[in-house]
Order: structure tokens, then sequence, then C-alpha cells
């Protein structure tokens, strides 16, 4: 069994995330969201979708963007 690097719960079904040359190892899709996924730098919320980026700072949407002075970016839909 294999221990999840967030919670530490030993669990037999855990799975494996190979990014930026590293092997994370998570027990649950939140656990490896909390770990992973970048935040929102507006609003802190976790990005799970593609979210949008300018000048090297993340946001969940271009609207935190907008906020931030990123007037340039917009929302595809």
């Amino acid at each position: 069994m294999s221990v999840c690097e967030v919670c530490g719960n030993d669990y037999e079904m855990a799975f494996e995330v190979h990014a930026a040359g590293a092997v994370h190892v998570f027990d649950s899709l939140e656990c490896a969201a909390q770990r992973m996924a970048p935040i929102c730098e507006n609003c802190q919320c976790r990005i799970l979708g593609h979210g949008v980026e300018a000048d090297g700072h993340f946001y969940c949407c271009a609207h935190c963007a907008r906020t931030q002075g990123h007037a340039q970016l917009v929302d595809h839909v």
C-alpha cells in the first residue's frame, strides 16, 4: 500500500502523479488538487480548470485577471 502525501492515509488504491520530474502519491483527487492545483492570485480559489495566466501569474478566470490589472484577458466560452 502507498501513503498519501497530503493526508497520510495508507490506502491500497493510492495512485501516482508524475509531473515536472517528480512523483507524487495521493489517495484521492481531492488530495491531488490540494497539493498540485495552482491558486488564483486574486480570489485564492484552486484552479481546477484551464484558468488564465498573465506575466507569470495565475488566475481562475479573466475577471480575476482583469481585477489585478490585466485588462487584455478575456474568457473563451
